[in-house]
């Protein structure tokens, strides 16, 4: 209320919508005039219109008397135009630059917000534009005489070679017949740059009279700006409420609205995606995720929801991979569109990818150069299929996305059956198109790579550790009694109880025990990391003897050492690997086989002068969590120490770099300008190249 005692109002003007031009009224914006072109003296020699695409051309004069216009350089444009001669077809007929010519833009799309305003005698007259058109100087002249140079120097060479005209006259002409056009290749063809300025240049120009500033015509216009009539029936459009009058003002912006999608696309909007059909919703999110467990599904579709609806739905536009629901091949590529890469039909790509899915419905990997070979699509599109269900894995190949969802499959066994049905019926389809061998069909067996991955824990392996020695209780008898009687032989009696043997058991804790189940066919005299050996009798139990202690540690750091100095970086995973081939080269009986847990390695490596490097992997990242801890050597003792340290540095802030911002970094804290070889030792020593980018070893993941 204070604020509108201060700016109190002083006077009321009334507002007349004047309709006498409308859909007829134009605003044209002109540019910063010479000195030589003023308002006053400009005269208008011609002026045309294309009205379908609103472009206006003028033409105006020049006053050539100006004391400001530079008489020299106008003779020079117009010889350059016109050359020397005179004819009927020159632009500047005086032999110098006395006109230039104008040609219009459209200034914005959507002119409905705009209008010409007149005040006279305490009265607002409005008049809606038609059109704003910006003018700006055409140089077609300069294309004039670009075109006429060329033609005066192609008669100066045909002169020359007028001798030769008579064995010119007969020449061979290639006759090329054209394709029939497909609706496709006609579409683009319409839709392209160039047959879009054909059709332009196709329009008319429209001859317009020009009529100056103080002509009586011009006068009689002008008196259209102003309401015919000052009755309220003239004027029932500005008897609104305040916010109709607004709405009138600032109407909302078409364009804005028709970039607004009606359905979910790259970014789905959950509150509008939720007033859309049930089946449209799942078509939708299936289409953009691609691949999907069926509870994610249910907790993106909200509370409430009948998941028997649901099932009902899905089965429409994905299928079972795995437990998993994969969206189908002609949901993302409907009938009469092609691939973007190469060109093929719908029909060829949907086939083609149903040979990917159906080969994971088999085996947890494919091998993309298998799928190229028997669907002969471009590596492109083979990769497409590729990315939309599994992620790249090096020297592995593809493996699926997602793990085998175990849950559905135990509830939903009928929905697993029909879905196998029509995987049976796909199979078979696959077979005559792709003529399919024995080798494709049978899925391939492999130890590390099982279609069902399985979490077993610590009491479940020594279970069946217990398990296995027990079955292999008779092998293991005969070997000891063999044993013994060498010992006999040598005067070395050791007494040892088989029967008595327990397995290690570490109490129950947070520390996940070391995975060896990889190397359970390295039969070396092995369970459990212990050895039936005379030498590791005291360490049953898990009890160490007294100075065993130092000599496991002394032999676990003798490895980590080694091991770091020549791989320097290495994932817990790798790291377990290396040791788990490290004990198999042992002899029987060794230290190392009193037993080593995770801890006990990762605490080791930390002993030795190694560091954590807390590498950012990406969020949406499949690696386990051995896979996560990356570990470094921090010293070596050589003269790459530093640069190694600033290149872990930056591993910990980035998951992948490019090899200039790490050249960079490391001259710019290593003070001096390395040369190629010393960045290739570098990046040697803890990096791997992929796709153009540098990772930290082991930390690759597609």
């Amino acid at each position: 209320m204070a604020n509108e005692e201060d700016d109190p109002i002083i006077q009321e003007i009334d507002v007349f919508l004047a309709r006498s031009l409308l859909e007829k009224l134009y605003l044209f914006q002109y540019p910063i005039r010479p000195a030589s072109m003023t308002y006053d003296d400009v005269t208008h020699l011609s002026a045309k219109i294309k009205p379908k695409q609103q472009k206006v051309e003028l033409e105006m004069a020049i006053d050539t008397l100006n004391p400001n216009y530079c008489r020299s350089k106008g003779e020079q444009i117009a010889l350059n135009v016109d050359g020397t001669c005179t004819d009927e077809t020159n632009t500047y007929s005086s032999k110098l630059m006395d006109k230039q010519t104008f040609c219009s833009s459209q200034a914005a799309s959507n002119v409905s917000r705009y209008a010409a305003a007149v005040y006279k005698k305490g009265e607002l007259h409005l008049t809606p534009l038609h059109g704003i058109l910006q003018l700006r100087p055409s140089f077609t002249y300069l294309d004039k005489a670009d075109a006429k140079h060329r033609e005066r120097e192609a008669a100066n060479e045909g002169g020359d070679s007028s001798q030769d005209e008579a064995e010119d006259d007969v020449k061979q002409i290639t006759v090329r017949f054209s394709r029939p056009e497909t609706e496709q290749a006609r579409q683009r063809r319409v839709q392209s740059y160039e047959f879009l300025q054909k059709r332009q240049a196709e329009e008319h120009w429209v001859h317009l009279h020009y009529y100056g500033l103080k002509d009586s015509r011009s006068e009689h216009e002008r008196q259209y700006l102003f309401s015919q009539g000052h009755g309220l029936a003239e004027n029932t459009e500005l008897i609104k409420s305040p916010s109709e009058y607004l709405m009138m003002l600032m109407p909302p912006s078409v364009e804005e609205e028709n970039d607004k999608p009606m359905a979910p696309s790259n970014v789905l909007s959950m509150a509008q995606l939720r007033t859309l059909p049930l089946a449209d919703q799942i078509k939708i999110l299936m289409k953009n995720v691609k691949v999907m467990p069926f509870a994610n599904l249910m907790s993106l579709l909200g509370s409430g929801t009948d998941s028997m609806a649901v099932l009902r739905c899905i089965q429409q536009v994905a299928m079972l991979v795995q437990g998993n629901w994969v969206v189908k091949s002609d949901v993302l590529y409907p009938k009469d569109t092609s691939s973007p890469h190469s060109g093929v039909p719908a029909e060829v790509l949907c086939r083609g990818r149903d040979f990917v899915m159906w080969k994971f419905t088999r085996d947890r990997w494919v091998v993309r150069k298998e799928v190229a070979a028997v669907t002969k699509l471009c590596p492109e599109d083979v990769k497409d299929f590729l990315e939309h269900m599994s992620v790249a894995r090096i020297n592995k190949g593809w493996e699926f996305m997602l793990p085998y969802d175990e849950d559905f499959v135990k509830k939903h066994p009928d929905i697993v059956q029909r879905q196998h049905m029509l995987w049976m019926g796909i199979q078979a389809k696959l077979e005559k198109v792709y003529n399919l061998l024995k080798e494709h069909l049978t899925p391939k067996k492999q130890e590390a790579q099982s279609a069902h991955p399985l979490l077993v824990s610590g009491e479940q392996r020594v279970n069946m550790a217990k398990a296995k020695v027990k079955q292999n209780y008779g092998q293991l008898e005969k070997e000891f009694q063999k044993q013994k009687a060498e010992m006999k032989s040598n005067d070395t009696s050791v007494k040892m109880d088989v029967s008595n043997i327990r397995i290690k058991e570490e109490p129950v804790s947070d520390e996940e025990p070391m995975d060896t189940s990889a190397y359970e066919g390295m039969n070396n005299g092995i369970v459990n990391g212990l050895h039936a050996e005379e030498d590791s009798t005291d360490s049953l139990n898990g009890h160490l003897p007294g100075g065993c202690i130092d000599r496991v540690t002394q032999e676990l750091k003798a490895f980590v050492l080694s091991t770091f100095k020549k791989q320097f970086v290495l994932t817990l995973s790798e790291l377990k690997r290396l040791f788990n081939l490290h004990l198999a080269s042992l002899p029987p009986g060794h230290t190392l086989f009193s037993g080593i847990s995770d801890k006990m390695l990762q605490d080791m490596v930390l002993d030795t002068g190694c560091k954590q490097i807390l590498v950012p992997f990406p969020p949406q990242t499949a690696a386990s969590p051995d896979e996560l801890k990356v570990y470094a050597l921090w010293e070596a003792g050589d003269t790459y120490d530093q640069h190694r340290q600033v290149l872990l540095e930056i591993f910990s802030k980035n998951y992948r770099v490019r090899r200039n911002v790490i050249q960079n970094q490391l001259s710019q804290e290593c003070g001096e300008d390395l040369n190629k070889q010393e960045v290739d030792r570098v990046l040697k020593d803890c990096c791997v190249s992929y796709g153009g980018m540098w990772y930290l070893k082991g930390t690759v993941q597609s």
